[in-house]
């Protein structure tokens, strides 16, 4: 939105005689207590979704009453206001979190906006496992008649399952019905024969249409591409993007429907490159493709299932040298990622019902989160990371990494053969230094996985004795902070005193290897405070800015 669109929004909620369902105002002076914000969010986000509307409001820096701008002083630096946008996303469902937060500088005073999504259809937004509402300005918890009447919503819209009254059966193309026969006889086997005999409407009928009209899944699967505009304004489009290893894009190519032969042809255009391990003894193959034909496969088909198809958007597919990046708009209905891999169990709701069952009939689909855990076990199986699930802003998007990130980590997929995929997901996230759980700290180190203190953990001890890791061990859990400070007084004792970029020099290349950059520079400043404040045993004889630290005697 730009700036005028947003101080009219501004102005017209200010001139309403009372706060609503949808919007609040709060001074936030300088701060705002968290939790309350995470509550007003849930409670912001169910209520537009029962009042039918795409957003809501939360703004700081207006008084409630007079609805005068005072100004906030709420996280002045933008990274700490698009940080909050993770934060919230770790305690609401499906990591939903705000469209974005404006930030008007007025000549009042400072004044944010925070926009916040209605909850998905069929999906209230819980914060820290709570469903919040509205009583008219009040927040309050959600009641259970709201909770349903949001959930039924999914049960009573079918997308995809509706009729388009001006389309044929013309406007199929055959090819694409003829590998949809092939498919079916494949998927029931023992009907093969009746197949062949039934004509195609029959046969449709079975499959994507509904007593011989044809629905939008008909039209997405299986319609020619002229045929596209049946379904205006959503998009029946997969778009393949090749990207260099600075990001700039280097070709393109675009599919419609049917979506049932586009598959095939996006797949095509991905350069599934043989992949070579540095050998290690007999642990990995001398090479394998980057990537499980399944995975790309599987992805691409979930997006079709999962795509919300209202929000007139297109499916990507991003090929970069070493991953593929799928994306699709909507929310990721089951929720979770871990519990779909973890219980292997069908879903109850589905946004595309009528699509998802045809795509499962004519081959295109496995069961509901059988396929995910597929994608799972196959990179484990090549010791590849697991892929990544990035449930925010209101889109599922689908990293699959075609390379060994971390010998370490692959050497335990490779050498703990018992490891259960729970375990693995918690452990594939030290390589790529992404947070734990809280839980997930608390049964890595129970079963004696890791070791460390939070954030940086590293594998344990244990583990590494069993995996041939004991020196990356010791690389990686490091040396005591004593041991550091003496080779700083050893140096000074050489030769006399010692620059910043000295002791830089001296220690950055032996510091914990499951140090980053910063960390590595924070350590060694830690150091230097704790010498010369606290242990008294150097001094700095320069200036802040250009320090020369010499040995107290």
């Amino acid at each position: 939105m730009t700036k005028d669109e947003l101080i009219g929004i501004l102005n017209t909620l200010r001139s309403l005689p009372t706060e609503t369902e949808i919007f609040e105002f709060k001074e936030a002076k300088s701060t705002f207590d968290f939790t309350k914000l995470g509550k007003y969010f849930s409670a912001l986000s169910n209520e537009a979704n029962l009042k039918g509307r795409a957003w809501s409001w939360l703004i700081f820096g207006v008084k409630d009453r007079g609805r005068t701008i005072v100004g906030s002083r709420f996280r002045l630096q933008r990274k700490d206001l698009d940080h909050l946008k993770g934060e919230i996303a770790d305690k609401t469902t499906n990591r939903v979190t705000f469209i974005d937060i404006h930030e008007l500088i007025l000549p009042e005073g400072r004044v944010l906006m925070f926009q916040i999504p209605a909850a998905p259809k069929g999906l209230p937004i819980a914060f820290e496992g709570h469903y919040y509402g509205r009583d008219g300005e009040d927040l309050s918890p959600l009641n259970l008649e709201e909770i349903e009447r949001i959930r039924s919503k999914a049960l009573a819209e079918d997308w995809s399952a509706v009729v388009v009254p001006d389309a044929a059966l013309s406007d199929l193309d055959p090819t694409a019905i003829a590998k949809a026969r092939e498919n079916f006889r494949s998927k029931f086997p023992g009907q093969a024969g009746e197949v062949n005999t039934w004509d195609d409407m029959t046969f449709l009928n079975k499959a994507v249409t509904i007593k011989g009209k044809i629905t939008r899944t008909a039209l997405l699967l299986l319609g020619r591409p002229e045929s596209e505009h049946f379904i205006s304004p959503a998009e029946a489009k997969i778009r393949w993007i090749l990207k260099d290893a600075r990001g700039n894009d280097k070709d393109y190519h675009i599919e419609t429907c049917p979506f049932l032969l586009a598959v095939d042809r996006i797949y095509s255009k991905i350069r599934n490159l043989k992949y070579r391990y540095l050998k290690g003894g007999t642990l990995f193959p001398d090479e394998v493709d980057q990537y499980e034909p399944f995975i790309i496969r599987e992805a691409i088909n979930n997006c079709i299932a999962h795509q919300d198809y209202t929000r007139g958007g297109r499916i990507n597919v991003v090929e970069m040298e070493d991953q593929l990046v799928f994306t699709n708009l909507g929310s990721f209905i089951p929720g979770s990622v871990e519990r779909i891999v973890r219980e292997d169990a069908p879903e109850e709701h589905y946004r595309n019902r009528f699509l998802a069952t045809a795509m499962f009939n004519l081959k295109m689909v496995d069961t509901a989160g059988g396929g995910i855990k597929k994608m799972f076990n196959y990179q484990r199986a090549r010791f590849f990371p697991m892929p990544e699930y990035d449930l925010s802003g209101e889109r599922v998007k689908v990293t699959v990494i075609g390379k060994v990130l971390d010998q370490d980590f692959a050497r335990v997929l490779a050498r703990k053969q018992d490891l259960d995929l729970d375990d693995i997901m918690a452990l594939d996230k030290i390589p790529k230094r992404k947070a734990l759980s809280a839980l997930e700290i608390k049964r890595l180190k129970r079963k004696g996985l890791i070791e460390g203190r939070k954030p940086n953990y590293h594998i344990s001890s244990a583990v590494a004795e069993k995996t041939d890791m004991q020196a990356d061990y010791i690389k990686t859990r490091g040396l005591k902070d004593d041991y550091f400070k003496k080779l700083i007084l050893e140096y000074l004792d050489k030769y006399k005193e010692a620059s910043k970029e000295d002791i830089d020099k001296l220690l950055l290349d032996i510091l914990p290897g499951v140090l980053d950059g910063n960390q590595r520079k924070n350590k060694i400043r830690n150091l230097i405070y704790a010498m010369s404040r606290k242990d008294k045993t150097i001094v700095n004889h320069g200036t802040n800015r250009y320090p020369r630290w010499v040995r107290i005697r």
